[in-house]
């Protein structure tokens, strides 16, 4: 296992967060998905955040990312739905008419840590997301 390091401490935190659609509504594609994951990398860098494996399905998106001692998570997950669901709306409206609010995502989440499995079958479980 590769560690990493601060100014005062070393670590291997690893996360793997789930973010549904609001109503579950099928409207991730390739290239949304892809501006999803551009938006959580620019804002995971303010958080100390990186991606290490991005997925989707048409109502969620599977996310293996690393933190640091110090990232807040939930501030970052919380600032993650809200300016990519701000966004996402703004560049592509036509998904305002697949959803009845204005939320593009559930009020949940799903966030794992990742110290119970290997990384190896935690990656590939997100590779295969979407493949039927």
């Amino acid at each position: 296992m590769k560690l990493y390091n601060n100014n005062h401490s070393v670590f291997a935190l690893h996360y793997h967060l789930v973010l549904v659609v609001k109503y579950r509504r099928n409207v991730i594609d390739d290239e949304i998905s892809a501006r999803l994951r551009e938006i959580f990398s620019y804002i995971g860098e303010a958080y100390k955040i990186t991606i290490e494996e991005w997925n989707h399905d048409g109502d969620h998106v599977h996310v293996l990312f690393r933190g640091e001692p110090k990232s807040e998570l939930t501030h970052f997950i919380n600032a993650y739905k809200s300016a990519s669901s701000r966004l996402i709306k703004k560049e592509h409206p036509e998904i305002r008419e697949k959803l009845w609010k204005e939320m593009f995502w559930s009020r949940s989440f799903c966030l794992i840590t990742t110290g119970g499995a290997p990384m190896e079958t935690i990656r590939r479980y997100i590779e295969k997301q979407g493949e039927k």
